[in-house]
Order: structure tokens, then C-alpha cells, then sequence
């Protein structure tokens, strides 16, 4: 395993759904690399599941990762839920179809390759690279909205 990296995820969305956006800072070896991207009709729990995708994936080769979100939605999908999904088909306890099951089949293809350590961090309290992670995010907005 190389050095670990710190990742700091965050997704935005004016509106739910509506445009959004999605940012990652990346920190390792002090070093720090940033990532955005947005789309024009997306929702605010597609941001954050893409958001922490693309940070995995631009990552060259397996990593420790120490991975901050403030999305209880990602943390809890990965750490508590993820498992029995995959046991019952992509079906949640209910019988129903995962959410946005096409995130969450990639972003455990991406998990897969690293070992990933999930951390929970309160949003707009503070956290600069949280905080980096939401402009990052908002920037992606904001371009989004500008190509369509």
C-alpha cells in the first residue's frame, strides 16, 4: 500500500432534483489535488455518491483511505447497508430497489480496490477540507449550469 490519502467528498444540488455538483479534495504526502464536476438534472444524494467515485477513481493504484463526508446517506449505504443489498439483489429489507443502485454498484467496484476507512464529518461546521469539498462541489454546480 502506498502512503494513505485523505479524501474529503461533498455533492450539492440547487434544487432536489435540479442542477448539481459534486467535489473532492485529495491530500497525501502534502500534496492536495481538487476535483468537480456537476450535471444538469441530478439530486443532492446522486452528488455525494459521485463525488466520492471520482475520488476513488483517480486514485493510480491501491490506497489507504482516510474518506470524510457529511452525507449519512453514503457512510451508513456503504458501512451498514451495502452488504445485505448485495445479499438480496440490489433489494432493500422492504423488497424494494436500492435508490440510485447504479452509484452504489460502482462506488463498491471502486471501494474494492482500496481499503477505505469512512469517516462522518458535520457539514458547514468548519472542516476546511469539508468546506473545500462543498465550493469544489458548488463550483460544479455553476459550471453545469453554464454548458446546458
Amino acid at each position: 500500500m502506498s502512503d494513505p490519502v485523505v479524501m474529503y467528498t461533498d455533492g450539492a444540488c440547487k434544487g432536489n432534483p435540479g442542477p448539481g455538483g459534486w467535489g473532492v479534495v485529495l491530500r497525501c504526502r502534502g500534496h492536495e489535488k481538487t476535483l468537480f464536476g456537476g450535471e444538469p438534472e441530478t439530486t443532492n444524494n446522486r452528488m455525494e455518491l459521485t463525488a466520492a467515485i471520482e475520488g476513488l477513481k483517480a486514485l493510480k493504484r491501491p490506497c489507504q483511505v482516510d474518506l470524510y463526508t457529511d452525507s449519512v446517506y453514503v457512510k451508513d449505504g456503504v458501512t451498514r447497508w451495502m452488504a445485505n443489498w448485495k445479499k438480496n439483489g440490489w433489494k432493500t429489507a422492504a423488497k424494494k430497489p436500492v435508490a440510485n443502485q447504479d452509484l452504489w454498484v460502482e462506488l463498491d467496484r471502486q471501494v474494492a480496490a482500496h481499503t477505505v476507512q469512512w469517516h462522518w464529518v458535520k457539514g458547514h461546521a468548519g472542516d476546511p477540507g469539508n468546506e473545500l469539498a462543498d465550493q469544489l462541489a458548488n463550483q460544479g454546480v455553476d459550471a453545469c449550469g453554464k454548458s446546458s
